[in-house]
């Protein structure tokens, strides 16, 4: 791990007062209903016929154990103030970077099953990025319901300092191109709109055109990760309906705006066992990469 530099935004003492939240826990108790998951049908535009009944879907669980902080509690940008389960992190952009998860054969979660979600924050991580500071918080999820435990999830969070004029920019990554499974998606804004109510997301940069474009210098409203990622699994169930989704892991590599179309995209592998995903954007730069594994 990087020792913050002299200048950085986060020295050697504040690093140490957000490591000591390593460890910390929680536990939250919610009940699998329907009506999110009619809702998220609805807003993913399936068919009336294809509208989940039982099992929840791989990532669906995100429709519950939500965020729901009162309204005094939340910042400027929508999202809660610091501290809290979450470090307080000194740094004003926060990102859902990726993550991993895994599914228990025989034990899906199933509509109208009580679940509990405990949660622990495994590390705390600086990291000197060309373009300033980068936080990693990494916290770990288990998921359980009457029948033990359904669904782990590691989530990758990261922090990071306001870009700055001069700042050095990555480079895009071109995307595959050729995909057996593909579809389009227009993410306009009331597709934004929609998943931010469903999951309780008051993040601005979502939905307040004004805010991010302005206060946050983004091109225009961003679309949430957790979305792409969803749409990809969505890949898997709409070409390979009778297959388990045993594990899937993904990593946010570009943002992607509602400026324009972008593609989800998929490639099975030659023994069905694993499904390579990827989103990419209208001018071919990769966006986001997956893997789910099969069983």
């Amino acid at each position: 791990m990087s020792a913050p530099p002299p200048a950085s935004a986060i020295d050697a003492q504040t690093l140490a007062h957000l490591q000591g939240w390593v460890g910390r826990t929680e536990t939250l108790d919610d009940a699998v209903t329907p009506v999110p998951i009619r809702a998220l049908s609805a807003t993913l535009d399936l068919p009336s016929s294809d509208v989940p009944t039982g099992a929840l879907p791989p990532l669906w669980h995100w429709l519950y154990f939500l965020p729901l902080h009162r309204q005094g509690e939340l910042g400027a940008d929508g999202h809660a103030r610091l501290g809290g389960f979450l470090p307080p992190v000194p740094l004003p952009r926060r990102m859902w970077a990726g993550g991993r998860l895994q599914w228990e054969p025989g034990n899906p979660l199933l509509v109208g099953d009580a679940i509990r979600r405990l949660s622990r924050i495994e590390s705390v991580r600086y990291k000197a990025g060309r373009s300033g500071d980068l936080l990693f918080v990494l916290v770990r999820h288990e998921i359980h319901n009457a029948r033990g435990l359904s669904l782990t999830e590691e989530h990758d969070i990261v922090y990071r300092a306001m870009p700055q004029a001069g700042d050095p920019v990555a480079p895009p990554v071109a995307a595959e191109h050729d995909a057996p499974w593909q579809r389009e998606i227009v993410p306009d804004p009331v597709l934004l709109f929609r998943y931010s109510a469903l999951t309780f997301n008051g993040h601005r940069i979502h939905y307040d055109r004004r805010h991010v474009t302005e206060d946050e210098g983004y091109p225009g409203l961003v679309v949430h990760g957790p979305l792409i990622a969803t749409l990809l699994v969505e890949l898997v169930r709409r070409h390979a309906p009778q297959a388990f989704v045993r594990r899937f892991e993904f990593k946010a590599v570009r943002p992607t705006f509602d400026l324009n179309p972008f593609q989800v995209k998929a490639r099975p592998s030659s023994d069905g066992g694993s499904v390579r995903l990827w989103a990419q954007d209208h001018e071919g730069w990769l966006t986001m990469q997956a893997t789910a594994t099969l069983a």
